[in-house]
């Protein structure tokens, strides 16, 4: 059975806390693993979440600020001292093209692993695979910041009162689904349009564009939320969100399940998050991250 979650392996922004690690996410998905923002500790996390180097298929990073990728070397080396046996495909900001290689080649270590760098240089589809669609949208932060989205492809549902109509039964309902039509009767006749699980990763960004289009209609969102509301100025100075306006993005683009993390060490109380965001007006399922935990991606409609 496909396995889609988002294993969260640190939570904190710009410096770690005796509780909350650097950034660093892993989304499993249908048996490859994408790893967002490696921040330092990322290799240890790891560790600690079950999570090896031959889960990871692809590195995408949102920006180089050192809370985000400062843990690729690490990680880098330890694909290579594991030998993983497949090709990984790295994806960042081509402005940061240098601080990928220093990160890269940070110091000695054979090399031993094909690592594909795929640079961002503008909205789009960076790749599409038999399982999902990864597209990237950009961000305003102070430093070139991109977002990713995951999509599955569309499918359809197959409606039984339609079949019985049809007088489908039996072997012929694999057989309708795997030609299209049987007997006169085509697949749109039997099923109903089911849209594809869609996930999204936004970090380091105020409101824009981007966050919207990268939202929209996702069932798992992996939002920051690095401020609380009273300090709304301070995120906009910044180039970041507060848990209300990450909240607002997620309720107005139709998010299933809201996932706030990248909290400033300013706060004590994870609740206050929580509290801002239902203030905000977000009725679906609301998760205030913490390291090590996972999040598996609500079920299809």
């Amino acid at each position: 059975m496909s396995v889609r979650e988002l294993v969260i392996l640190g939570t904190a922004s710009q410096v770690p806390t005796r509780h909350r690690n650097h950034n660093g996410y892993l989304l499993r998905w249908d048996g490859e693993g994408i790893l967002f923002d490696p921040g330092e500790g990322t290799q240890r996390q790891m560790l600690r979440a079950k999570v090896a180097a031959h889960d990871i298929n692809r590195i995408c990073v949102t920006h180089f600020h050192g809370d985000h990728s400062l843990g690729l070397a690490g990680v880098i080396q330890r694909i290579n001292l594991d030998r993983v046996p497949h090709e990984i495909t790295a994806h960042y900001p081509a402005s940061g093209q240098h601080f990928f290689d220093r990160l890269r080649y940070a110091t000695a270590y054979r090399e031993t692993v094909a690592l594909n760098q795929a640079p961002v240089a503008a909205d789009g589809v960076l790749a599409a695979t038999s399982s999902y669609t990864l597209r990237t949208h950009k961000l305003s932060h102070p430093v070139e910041s991109y977002g990713y989205q995951l999509s599955a492809p569309d499918g359809r549902r197959i409606l039984p009162e339609l079949l019985a109509r049809h007088g489908i039964k039996g072997p012929d309902v694999g057989l309708i689904q795997r030609d299209g039509v049987l007997r006169g009767v085509t697949l749109d006749e039997v099923s109903e349009p089911r849209r594809g699980q869609r996930f999204a990763f936004v970090m380091d960004t105020r409101l824009c564009e981007g966050v919207y289009a990268l939202a929209d209609g996702c069932d798992l969102l992996a939002i920051e939320s690095t401020f609380l509301d009273e300090d709304a100025q301070l995120a906009a100075d910044h180039g970041h969100l507060t848990a209300g306006q990450a909240a607002r993005v997620a309720r107005d683009a139709g998010v299933r399940h809201l996932v706030l993390t990248h909290f400033s060490q300013r706060y004590a109380d994870p609740a206050d998050f929580a509290r801002q965001a239902r203030a905000a007006g977000f009725e679906g399922e609301l998760t205030i991250a913490s390291d090590l935990l996972r999040v598996p991606l609500p079920p299809r409609h």
